[in-house]
């Protein structure tokens, strides 16, 4: 196999790692469910910015690609619990180490607007 086609299967593999993520909030649901599983609501309560509707669609798809399991309980009242599977606690590491270079990079970032913006604005 090349070096390009290696490069290129590598990328495709990033590439489908991004996708599992890309959803707005499944970073977020990810890290509230690290610590064990809650029931909807308390999903929802801990992040009032999402819409009931779009935080089902976000665990529903978080399901669907194994990141976390719905269990339904029936006993006393029935409620509904989510957890994290395996390969969805796996991430948590990887996105923690993601948390701290975004958090050590951020001024650079910055800085790179700012200048990207200055040249822009000269330009219009």
């Amino acid at each position: 196999m090349s070096d390009a086609m290696r490069f290129r299967e590598r990328a495709l593999q990033s590439k489908d790692a991004i996708d599992l993520l890309a959803n707005k909030w499944r970073i977020t649901i990810l890290h509230i469910l690290r610590e064990g599983p809650l029931r909807t609501r308390e999903i929802q309560t801990a992040i009032p910015e999402v819409s009931p509707k779009m935080m089902t669609q976000a665990l529903r798809g978080m399901e669907r690609d194994g990141l976390l399991v719905r269990e339904v309980h029936s006993t006393g009242t029935r409620h509904v619990e989510y957890r994290l599977t395996p390969m969805g606690t796996s991430l948590i590491p990887p996105l923690q180490e993601l948390c701290r270079w975004a958090k050590a990079n951020v001024r650079w970032r910055d800085q790179a607007r700012e200048r990207f913006d200055r040249l822009q604005n000269m330009k219009s």
